[in-house]
């Protein structure tokens, strides 16, 4: 196995509907990969930053119009990306991301109606390096029936706007991220999270051992 120091960074994103289990299991995966001697920095979406955080509380909780919506998610990413993930990569970190691109997708344009073409201009400007554009190395799809995902949020806490939209706009964030899992598939792998937390650990650690090569 080659020296995790000599190694260059990897970015890992975790995606799926409210109450599909991707943050249960974001720690876990940190301390898995600070066990073989890695740098890890640990983040979500939006926030991330300070500024990302106050946009965070505004997305999470104000109405606004869908496209004032999915630039601020995007305007959050852009200063997500320059100070931390883009930084942490260069220092060779690994960098575990709760939500990225791929939620913009699902939630302002599966969940929403927004056109994808408008998501993608989005895309390509926020996340261009160059002549490349910035992407996970690998994400993370954590995915359970609707019927699942909503007996998990029904636990007493307040919900945010997003969680307290109706049946059918989760329904067709579940099924964009299907949509662009299909699309991905070399990138995106979809994880059955309505299983026990062992067996979906040990796919977890299987699915990660090629970006260790």
């Amino acid at each position: 196995m080659p020296n995790p120091n000599d190694m260059r960074g990897r970015f890992i994103t975790l995606e799926g509907l409210d109450g599909a289990g991707k943050s249960t299991h974001l720690n876990w995966l940190a301390e898995c990969l600070r066990e073989r001697g890695l740098n890890v920095v640990v983040t979500r979406e939006p926030g991330g930053t300070p500024l990302g955080e106050k946009l965070r509380a505004l997305l999470l909780n104000e109405s606004m119009h869908l496209e004032t919506e999915a630039l601020l998610m995007f305007a959050a990413r852009r200063e997500h990306i320059a100070q931390v993930i883009a930084p942490a990569l260069e220092r060779g970190d690994w960098v575990l991301s709760d939500r990225f691109t791929d939620a913009s997708f699902a939630y302002q344009g599966g969940g929403r109606g927004l056109a994808w073409e408008k998501l993608v201009v989005l895309e390509r400007w926020v996340q261009a390096d160059g002549e490349t554009m910035l992407q996970p190395d690998m994400t993370l799809l954590f995915d359970v029936p609707l019927a699942v995902s909503q007996a998990r949020l029904a636990n007493g806490r307040e919900l945010d706007r997003f969680e307290r939209e109706a049946t059918d706009f989760h329904q067709r964030v579940r099924q964009a991220y299907l949509d662009r899992a299909t699309a991905s598939a070399g990138r995106i792998k979809r994880i059955d999270s309505d299983r026990s937390l062992d067996a979906i650990r040990i796919e977890l650690a299987e699915l990660l051992e090629p970006l260790f090569l």
